[in-house]
């Protein structure tokens, strides 16, 4: 079934879930399909820690540690993307905000948001996602040991090259990064829902442990059918 939309609605819309709950891959669909951009934080970090400088280095230090980088840097570095001309008809926040500070901050700067979908996984599930996952660091492209392996074991399609994992993927951090999920997940999803009674947003749960198109028809459902 195909679903008649407004292809000039701007769409600003937030995209919540665990790690490994497959916002990457849902973000890059919306991304294209809406004609939007997608702004992953973790992206934006990264891009800092290339840059090594004094920044970078505390970010790196603390994602490796499995902690989140303090509220004040996410929120200057977002707040700087999302002015950018681009995202003047909308915009994906992949995986932000992922603190109440965070979301605070959005209505405190007056930065209006549309939709909220939250990705929803079990922790036995983001674990088993998350330890298998390789990468290979120059280009950015991710394999699974399990789900996607590469043609040659631990080697990159493409070039052929050794692939890693990433520091935030070891099992102890992991473990660690879903602690700290789940200590703010029930406090962002109480706000939301307060949001969503005022008529703010709209806010929908997506189970993540359905297939790749079935959560992908469920969110053109809910953005198209709006």
């Amino acid at each position: 079934m195909h679903y008649l939309y407004n292809k000039n609605l701007i769409m600003r819309i937030v995209l919540l879930g665990p790690p490994g709950s497959g916002k990457g891959t849902q973000s890059k669909f919306i991304a294209e399909r809406y004609k939007i951009p997608k702004i992953s934080i973790g992206d934006i970090l990264r891009e800092n820690i290339s840059l090594k400088n004094n920044i970078g280095k505390n970010i790196q230090h603390t994602i490796k540690n499995g902690n989140l980088v303090s509220d004040d840097i996410v929120c200057n570095v977002m707040k700087q993307r999302i002015q950018q001309k681009d995202c003047i008809n909308g915009f994906l926040l992949d995986g932000f905000p992922r603190t109440i500070g965070q979301a605070k901050y959005l209505l405190q700067q007056k930065i209006k948001i549309d939709f909220v979908l939250k990705l929803t996984l079990p922790s036995k599930l983001i674990l088993e996602r998350l330890s298998g996952r390789r990468i290979h660091a120059e280009s950015g492209r991710t394999y699974h040991i399990k789900f996607n392996p590469p043609k040659q074991k631990n080697k990159d399609d493409i070039t052929g090259q050794i692939l890693t994992i990433r520091d935030d993927d070891q099992q102890a951090s992991i473990k660690k990064r879903i602690q700290e999920y789940q200590k703010i997940d029930s406090i962002l999803e109480e706000h939301y829902l307060s949001e969503k009674k005022l008529g703010n947003i709209k806010y929908f749960k997506i189970d993540g442990v359905n297939p790749l198109l079935r959560i992908r028809n469920t969110i053109k459902l809910i953005l198209e059918q709006q």
